[in-house]
């Protein structure tokens, strides 16, 4: 399954004091687009964030939201960062987020997608379209019988895992030679958390160049295969971030570095594939503050999205490869011009795709 962004559904609202069109002003917002079919009962949005390296791609969710507005927010969110996360590993795209609307009431599934898909269609190739929450294969399908604007198909049969482990991996090999000076990872130790699909693959890769790992997951299938396939070490979910090691991995839910979590920590680095690792942009600061190296994670995890773009841009392998490998180059300086200005990685991760964008 190819999902350029796997972020979990959230539905922050507007400050209602906040006019929507001055945030997205303020935000750098190029276009918002919204859609109401009345004979389906279809509501949909199109944030289109930049498209000044490119089209804009990101994913289209289909979920229920309490309001307009908070569907609003979560478009105009997602379509900034991932305008921020292209720019970053060097993709010929901006960042754009779709959301349609799900109704509480009946309604006609495949009707929305007919429609969504001339939606995105009437946007002249300004927004390319893939998968996210609360769409899968099958639902692009339909979208792509009204547009060759879809970046996520069933006939591109891949799984963008392996992609994204192979750039968490270059992501942690840079924060290491950072941070402690060492080229190699052998006989490091790594806490893991979560071992779905990225994280065992991260496991198994980490285990091949000698690290010694204690994982911790949900499901106990996957830590006992771990501890059997890998000598891992298991604990409990609740006390993984708590074990001294050379390098927290968090690849399961987002704010994990949190009010509590962030005085537990016993690491010097954090680098893993979840999404939205702070809790609150200001723990960035407080990592900073203790003299932890954070990976950036929408640097650090966006193998997935390099895999999605392949697939539309028709990318050959080896470049995607390149790709990937420069997200270990990308870090490293990220990380080298927060020392220098002694400001967060956080900040200055966001402040090098400003420039970019600029």
């Amino acid at each position: 399954m190819i999902s350029v962004d796997s972020l979990k559904p959230s539905t922050p609202t507007l400050d209602q004091n906040e006019d929507f069109l001055e945030y997205a002003l303020s935000r750098g917002f190029g276009e918002l687009h919204f859609k109401v079919d009345r004979e389906t009962g279809m509501k949909a949005i199109v944030a289109i964030h930049s498209t000044k390296l490119g089209p804009a791609l990101g994913g289209c969710r289909f979920i229920h939201y309490p309001d307009t507005t908070a569907a609003l927010y979560d478009a105009m969110r997602l379509a900034r960062g991932m305008s921020y996360k292209a720019a970053l590993v060097n993709l010929p795209l901006g960042g754009g987020k779709a959301v349609i609307i799900e109704p509480s009431k009946p309604y006609d599934r495949t009707a929305y997608l007919h429609r969504f898909g001339e939606f995105v269609n009437d946007l002249g190739g300004r927004y390319i379209t893939a998968l996210d929450s609360g769409t899968q294969l099958s639902d692009m399908d339909i979208i792509a019988e009204h547009t060759p604007h879809v970046a996520s198909l069933s006939s591109h049969n891949g799984d963008p895992s392996p992609y994204t482990a192979k750039g968490i991996l270059r992501g942690i090999q840079a924060a290491v030679f950072f941070k402690l000076g060492r080229e190699n990872l052998n006989g490091l130790h790594v806490a893991l958390q979560g071992l779905g699909h990225v994280g065992y693959l991260l496991a198994q890769h980490l285990h091949e160049l000698g690290v010694n790992l204690t994982v911790a997951d949900i499901n106990p299938e996957r830590v006992e295969q771990a501890v059997k396939e890998f000598g891992a070490s298991a604990v409990a979910t609740e006390n993984i971030h708590k074990i001294p090691c050379d390098v927290f991995s968090p690849c399961a839910l987002g704010a994990v570095i949190n009010d509590i979590t962030i005085n537990q920590l016993q690491t010097g680095i954090v680098a893993g594939a979840a999404n939205n690792q702070l809790a609150h942009a200001y723990h960035g600061q407080k990592l900073h503050d203790k003299g932890i190296l954070y990976a950036t994670d929408y640097v650090i995890n966006a193998g997935g999205l390099i895999f999605a773009a392949s697939k539309y841009l028709h990318t050959q392998e080896s470049l995607v490869n390149q790709q990937i490998d420069g997200i270990g180059t990308t870090l490293l300086q990220i990380f080298e011009r927060s020392a220098k200005e002694n400001r967060p990685v956080s900040v200055i991760t966001d402040t090098l795709a400003q420039e970019k964008l600029a």
